[in-house]
């Protein structure tokens, strides 16, 4: 593709995007930016949150990871699915009868004001890492494939990424991000499916589903080291509760669900947006073997994140799938990123700042509008941080790691609240949750060294028991 042709594609995509956000947030006020005035029809809903569950890393790095975990990313998906039950039958239902805007004022209810701020404040910081992890992919790939070669530097492409999401988002809110994430999960979808079509064709595969069952990189499941990462259980119950963290305890995600008019129908959005995710994930994955297999059939010398974006953008597999790539890899980054930055903004102004206890709706209005920005600029400035820092690993693998360490204080606080009837001294939960991270690290890092024992994803849900056990070690008494 030439230069012009990838920035007419990028300025008509955000023109329609605009366009659905002048649509969308006409008189709009917090009320619509913050819940969409609980009108989101589900099944937009659902669709929508597929290409912001999936985002530019899935996009990317899954079919990067093929080459050295096989298939074994499923095992996580599978266990997504007991996730998502669990936030279907578990946690909506407790969301709408308290009826929450944001999720963690929960926390205040069950446990005391320092819970629920350190309860947000992990969120705050475990969104901002992911949604910066992702958007750094993408802007890499984007300075690649078009900026470099025009001498446009790094830090102008991040700043225009977040300046254009801000855009469209600024008035609308969630409103406008339930309506923009369908059109862009539409396109993320066509995109994958466009790429496998093409990339068989050129392979010559008469039967897709075949070649991936007899080929030697799609095997799935592995039960032969409990030791090693990939470990069956280890992945399966990883994958279980990082939907239920990255997911159920998410402001970003859970502010979506929360748009539908009623519980019932936020829960007929999880169990469809769940068998969708499933196949969604197989596809991507079996592009990652078809990616693979092309690469060393024609000695192209690409890994891990860079196997799709070069084979695509090489221009061998004709202009169309270039357009798609490109395309889809937008429409997967931004589907992501849009929804983050007006979660972080909710989350810090309802659960830090708590302006839905003030008077004055225009004061409410501008202090929003300034978080808005304070959190564009946040963006920029930590997606600038991990383009020095960031390890060699799939981004995929960074993100879920991080999570592990994040998420694993908000996975103890909710656990100990649904499943117990104890009070706590809630002065010392955010030392709990502090202690807890660097303890799961310590223990991650000796079991490793002694027997060779990776954690791996699963440091989730060791990080929760160790906040689980603090706070049961802190418990004052029981409720009525």
């Amino acid at each position: 593709m030439q230069p012009l042709h990838i920035i007419l594609l990028i300025l008509g995509y955000f023109g329609v995007l605009i366009f659905i956000s002048y649509i969308t947030s006409k008189s709009a006020n917090n009320t619509t930016f913050f819940k969409a005035n609980n009108s989101s029809p589900w099944y937009l809903v659902a669709f929508g949150m597929i290409g912001a569950s999936l985002s530019g890393v899935t996009f990317i790095s899954v079919p990067g990871w093929i080459e050295g975990q096989q298939m074994s990313y499923m095992q996580m998906v599978l266990g997504y699915v007991v996730g998502y039950a669990v936030i279907g039958l578990v946690l909506l239902p407790l969301y709408y009868r308290l009826n929450l805007t944001s999720i963690y004022t929960y926390l205040e209810d069950r446990f005391g004001r320092y819970s629920y701020k350190t309860g947000a404040s992990f969120f705050l910081l475990s969104r901002t890492i992911g949604a910066a992890f992702r958007l750094f992919l993408v802007a890499n790939v984007l300075q690649l494939i078009l900026f470099n070669s025009n001498g446009i530097p790094f830090w102008v492409t991040v700043t225009i990424t977040i300046l254009l999401i801000w855009l469209y988002t600024f008035k609308g809110g969630i409103k406008t991000i339930v309506w923009t994430d369908t059109l862009q999960t539409l396109f993320m979808l066509i995109a994958v499916g466009v790429c496998i079509v093409m990339i068989k064709d050129e392979m010559q595969i008469d039967n897709l589903f075949s070649y991936i069952a007899e080929n030697k990189l799609s095997k799935t499941f592995f039960f032969e080291d409990i030791k090693a990462g990939n470990y069956f259980w280890k992945r399966f119950f990883a994958g279980a509760f990082i939907a239920i963290v990255m997911t159920g305890l998410d402001q970003d995600m859970m502010q979506k669900n929360l748009t539908c008019r009623n519980l019932k129908d936020a829960q007929k959005n999880m169990f469809w947006f769940t068998i969708v995710l499933v196949v969604v994930n197989f596809f991507f994955l079996a592009l990652g073997i078809l990616l693979t297999d092309y690469a060393t059939a024609n000695e192209i010398n690409a890994h891990k994140d860079q196997l799709f974006p070069t084979i695509a953008m090489s221009g061998k597999l004709g202009l169309a799938t270039s357009l798609f790539f490109l395309l889809g890899l937008i429409a997967a980054a931004y589907s992501s990123a849009d929804s983050a930055l007006t979660s972080l903004t909710t989350s810090f102004s309802i659960d830090i700042l708590e302006i839905d206890k003030k008077e004055n709706e225009h004061e409410k209005e501008k202090t929003r509008k300034k978080i808005h920005v304070l959190f564009s600029l946040i963006l920029i400035v930590t997606i600038l941080f991990f383009k020095y820092v960031i390890a060699d690993d799939s981004v995929i693998s960074n993100i879920f790691k991080a999570a592990g360490y994040t998420y694993g204080p908000l996975l103890g606080l909710y656990a100990f609240g649904l499943f117990t009837k104890f009070n706590v001294k809630d002065k010392l939960v955010p030392l709990i949750c502090i202690i807890s991270p660097f303890l799961a690290f310590e223990i991650n890092y000796l079991t490793n060294y002694l027997w060779k024992f990776d954690f791996e994803f699963f440091i989730l849900i060791l990080n929760g028991l160790l906040t689980f056990l603090g706070l049961l070690a802190i418990k004052t008494s029981k409720n009525g």
